[in-house]
This record gives structure tokens, sequence and C-alpha cells, in this order.
């Protein structure tokens, strides 16, 4: 029979995306209220790799990731994806959200996002959210390599360069830390 390990903490972080940039403030406010202050801001980026959200949130969007100070419990990610879902809703004009938030980790090893959606790939969590294994790090590259799976923008180098400068924040942190330990 396998033992109860401890699990290291992880860098949170949040992917951003509308077409009204003043949002961008309003929603790391709500974050920060949260999960505590910002320390890592992307630039703002085009995103123009996937139509995906056009319908329902216009276009010329633009997408800004945000990761916030400290280190937290990974089991907290389907809380935080509840969270950032009533924040869309709160946004929402008319029934149509505004803003398009998700919320993730980085640890060392791998890029997990949050979702609602069931696919093959992704894994259930607890409470509506799955965990959707997005990038993992090559040691053998020195960078984050997509999945089969995963998205068209999460791909792109300009992507890629801000979630290795979160790596390795999350690297610094956790030199300095303490594993989670789990008791019966």
């Amino acid at each position: 029979m396998g033992q109860v390990k401890e699990v290291w903490p992880v860098k949170i972080l949040a992917g951003l995306l509308t077409r009204n940039v003043a949002l961008f403030e309003t929603v790391k406010l709500e974050l920060e209220r949260e999960w505590g202050p910002v320390d890592q801001q992307s630039e703002l980026m085009e995103f123009n790799l996937t139509r995906y959200y056009e319908q329902e949130l216009g276009s010329d969007l633009k997408r800004l990731f945000i990761s916030f100070a400290g280190l937290a419990d990974p089991g907290r990610l389907p809380e935080m994806k509840l969270f950032t879902n009533y924040i869309e809703n709160k946004l929402s004009v008319n029934g149509r959200r505004r803003a398009n938030i998700d919320p993730g980790y980085i640890t060392p090893a791998r890029l997990i996002l949050a979702t609602t959606k069931d696919h093959a790939h992704r894994v259930y969590l607890g409470r509506g959210i799955y965990g959707d294994l997005t990038l993992i790090y090559s040691h053998s590259k020195g960078s984050f390599k997509p999945l089969p799976w995963t998205y068209p923008d999460y791909r792109s180098e300009e992507y890629v360069a801000y979630f290795k400068r979160v790596r390795e924040i999350c690297r610094e942190q956790l030199r300095n830390s303490t594993p989670i330990i789990f008791k019966r």
C-alpha cells in the first residue's frame, strides 16, 4: 500500500482575457483581495491564435497573465475556479461575460489550468472542476513543452517566456518553503 506523502505548494496564476483593457485592473483587484498581491505580470498581449471567445467577448481581445506572491496548496484549484467564475458573472452585462479568467498553477515541472469542461486528458478535482495538464517542463530543452491538447496560444513563445519567469520565482520560493503535510 502506498503511503500518503506531503505535497509541495504551488505558484498561483491567472490568465485574463477581455477587449476592455480597463477591466484588467478591476479583475486584478478582485483576485488580489482573495489570493494576495500580484508579484509577476506579463505584458499585454494580442489574443489572435483562436477565435473561440469572439462570439461572447467580441474581437480585438487582449491577454494578461498575473501570478501571486507566495505559494499555495494545489488542492485549492477547484475553489479558485469557482471564485473566478463568480467574478466573471459579477462583471457580466445582460448575461454575457466581458472577461474570461483562467486560474491555474505552476510547479517546477508543469502548468495546470482549471476548467469546467471535461475531456479525455482532464482529471476531475471536485465541485465540477477539472485540472488540465497544459504544459510540462523539459529539462533537456530548458523550457515548457506543449502537449497534443495544449491550446494554440499557450504554445506561443510569448506565453512560455512568461511561464518560465514565474517558474523561476516558484523555484526560489520553494527553496524557503516546507511541504504540506496531510494527516488522517
